[in-house]
């Protein structure tokens, strides 16, 4: 054998080859202890390996404040009360983009944010992430650079990451179940903590049980300790963090409290709203809907999920942005929208002669929620086939809807619109007359319904 490395191959005999190459005769252990050496620690399984991990949780906690930074800076754009484009992407560098995303959807959501009614805006849940993961990487730092590591600080280091990966799988159920959407930055938020807590358990399983100093402000120490100390460590990282959130926050409009405006007349002696809503005693309140409008039904959806809207007792008045019944729009934006508004008034009992529920209008309005971009579609394509679609599908509508009665009722309505001198758009809510501003159907909801609810216009 002219070339014993070319020429052994794995099966031979290594005493008849003279051993294997060069290089391949020293065990792969030696190569763990190095890398663990270098660490600070004597072999894989003692000191070094659980720093040379502690380094992974580290890495982790970087790119969940990462995504938890990336979503924060996002929500505080938006509290100008202005339309951004909102990052949700994986993949970092990655540009922000306008229009409907699942992100938009879950920052848009209740969920986001905590004390939404005190706070404009409330607080974000990402800024607390973002203080959770900045914290994580401080804990695992000191593990890696400072002097011996015990049991405790890796103990206590694997116990703060089941706090992200326990938010996580919440928030993870209520977009998916409760918003209906995926936000990619909140995956990049779980994945991240999710690495987090698999490198804080290897590191605790390989964390030597000899005593050794605590890691941290003031050091030494039970286990005990150590928790305790740790968790007021994580503490003050949240609170200062949302004390300088608090100092930046920018201060809410005035007429988000008091309302963009009022209505002239409320009474309605033609009787063309109708009462879908009642709760006796409660804050009288309209509101300005469009049945096959997608913000109409995305704002009804936010309310829905919220407590103060329960509280209005509210009439609606049906504005359908369809040019074949609403002589204030050049277009049709809502084709159909006429059509199906009359079946409300129609099945609501609004019409003369025709008995009904106004509370049954609500079945018609969440079907046509349900279907809006099929039921426009067909509208625009097969105007009487819609028709017959409507009437099959609510069959005591059949005869009314298209008369002149059912017409001249929601003429009225629109009548009532032009009395009050109210904008040609969809949504439109009033609480107690005044106005609920546009700008706040999204991050300022909440605030705005609390002030102008308990205060009727004032401070609450």
């Amino acid at each position: 054998m002219a070339n014993r490395d070319e020429d052994w191959v794995l099966g031979d005999d290594p005493d008849e080859l003279g051993g294997p190459p060069e290089g391949l005769d020293e065990p792969f252990d030696d190569s763990l202890d190095d890398l663990a050496g270098a660490f600070g620690g004597g072999g894989f399984g003692g000191v070094g390996a659980a720093r040379l991990l502690a380094m992974g949780v580290f890495l982790g906690s970087l790119g969940g404040a990462w995504f938890a930074g990336l979503s924060t800076s996002d929500f505080v754009a938006h509290l100008d009360r202005q339309v951004h484009a909102i990052h949700c992407a994986l993949t970092p560098g990655e540009g922000a983009q306008l229009g409907d995303s699942g992100c938009k959807a879950v920052m848009m959501s209740p969920y986001s944010s905590f004390f939404r009614d005190q706070l404009w805006g409330g607080l974000p849940v990402s800024l607390w992430a973002l203080a959770v993961f900045m914290f994580l990487a401080y804990r695992s730092l000191s593990i890696v650079v400072a002097g011996p590591v015990r049991k405790a600080d890796t103990f206590f280091l694997l116990a703060a990451t089941g706090l992200p990966v326990g938010m996580s799988a919440g928030y993870g159920y209520l977009a998916t179940t409760e918003v209906g959407a995926v936000c990619l930055v909140c995956v990049g938020i779980y994945v991240s903590s999710g690495i987090c807590l698999l490198f804080a358990a290897l590191a605790h399983v390989a964390a030597p049980a000899a005593a050794g100093r605590v890691h941290g402000v003031g050091g030494g120490g039970s286990g005990l300790g150590t928790f305790v100390l740790g968790v007021g460590e994580g503490t003050a990282f949240v609170v200062a963090l949302s004390l300088v959130y608090l100092s930046v926050v920018p201060t809410p409009p005035k007429a988000s409290r008091e309302g963009c405006g009022e209505l002239l007349r409320r009474d309605d002696p033609a009787g063309a709203l109708l009462h879908m809503s009642p709760v006796p005693g409660g804050v009288p309140s309209i509101d300005v809907l469009d049945p096959l409008c997608p913000a109409c039904r995305a704002f009804d959806e936010r309310l829905e999920t919220m407590q103060h809207a329960r509280r209005l007792d509210k009439r609606t008045v049906l504005f359908p942005l369809d040019s074949t019944c609403n002589w204030m729009v050049g277009q049709s934006l809502h084709p159909g929208a006429c059509v199906v508004s009359e079946a409300m008034l129609c099945i609501g009992g609004a019409v003369k002669g025709r008995p009904g529920d106004p509370r049954a209008a609500l079945t018609v309005r969440d079907w046509a929620f349900e279907h809006q971009e099929e039921l426009m579609e067909q509208a625009k394509t097969d105007p009487k086939g819609f028709k017959k679609r409507i009437v099959a599908q609510f069959p005591a509508v059949k005869g009314c809807v298209g008369s002149a009665r059912a017409r001249s009722k929601l003429t009225k309505g629109l009548r009532w619109a032009v009395r009050n001198a109210l904008p040609v758009l969809t949504p439109q809510l009033y609480i107690d007359g005044k106005m609920l501003c546009g700008e706040d159907t999204d991050m300022g909801l909440d605030y705005s319904l609390e002030h102008l609810i308990a205060g009727r216009g004032g401070a609450p």
